[in-house]
């Protein structure tokens, strides 16, 4: 028997994540019924609000969130238009789903879990090409038992690495990324150590572009699309994708 996992439980679990990113940065979210929102503006690159069911209206979705400049909101199912209230798509993407396989996976060389700020800093130097790092990924994650920052060590240097957060049905991989860009296999080692961090459970994800491609060859299937919209970006100094 097929198991699965629906896009509402990817975007599901997509939600939860945004919440305790947003936590680390003193910002409490909210669940409801058909969307999870932040009453104030999030971090960088992460949205606003997430839609949780497909029967979601734009006005429900906007309704009680910083709606100026940059503010964002992540459509999971792609069937809302924002733009009578002033937002324009920044990107599409597709819902990632990998099935829990059938036999034992070997955990993967030289992959473990981040556990110190300062391997979260250097693994977010690696992550973001950027010598110490942005900071927006805090300590206070490696305290959540529900989520796992990875990295793989070659030569003592983090090479590749993701994000692995678990909740009630699904885990979610996000953050992908290998320095000498082989995705494919950072996709395929990544869902690798998540399982040997938590047991065989489906994975999801959402990627577009070559990430969504390397994914696919790493044997994750699609199971639906999304949107994010955003309302008027500044002209500088705006992310070209939302990583949450």
């Amino acid at each position: 028997m097929s198991r699965k996992p629906s896009a509402r439980a990817a975007a599901q679990n997509n939600a939860e994540w945004c919440h305790a990113f947003s936590r680390t940065h003193g910002i409490v979210g909210r669940f409801e019924k058909a969307r999870w929102s932040s009453p104030v503006r999030t971090p960088p690159y992460y949205p606003d609000a997430v839609t949780l069911l497909p029967e979601a209206t734009v006005e429900e979705v906007l309704s009680g969130i910083d709606t100026g400049e940059g503010c964002s909101a992540k459509d999971s199912f792609a069937c809302l238009d924002f733009g009578a209230a002033g937002f324009r798509p920044l990107f599409r993407a597709e819902w990632l789903a990998r099935e829990p396989a059938e036999s034992r996976v070997t955990p993967p060389q030289g992959w473990s879990a981040v556990t110190t700020g300062a391997q979260l800093s250097e693994w977010e130097s690696a992550w973001d090409e950027e010598p110490g790092g942005s900071g927006v990924f805090r300590p206070d994650l490696l305290a959540d038992a529900t989520i796992r920052v990875l990295a793989r060590y070659d030569g003592g240097c983090i090479v590749a690495g993701a994000v692995a957060n678990r909740s009630a049905t699904v885990i979610g991989l996000s953050n992908v990324f290998d320095t000498a860009g082989d995705l494919e296999s950072a996709w395929v080692a990544a869902a690798a150590a998540t399982v040997a961090q938590w047991g065989e459970m489906p994975i999801v994800g959402y990627e577009s572009g070559n990430l969504l491609d390397a994914a696919h060859g790493a044997g994750f299937e699609s199971i639906g699309e999304l949107v994010v919209w955003v309302r008027a970006l500044p002209a500088t100094g705006a992310p070209a994708v939302l990583m949450g």
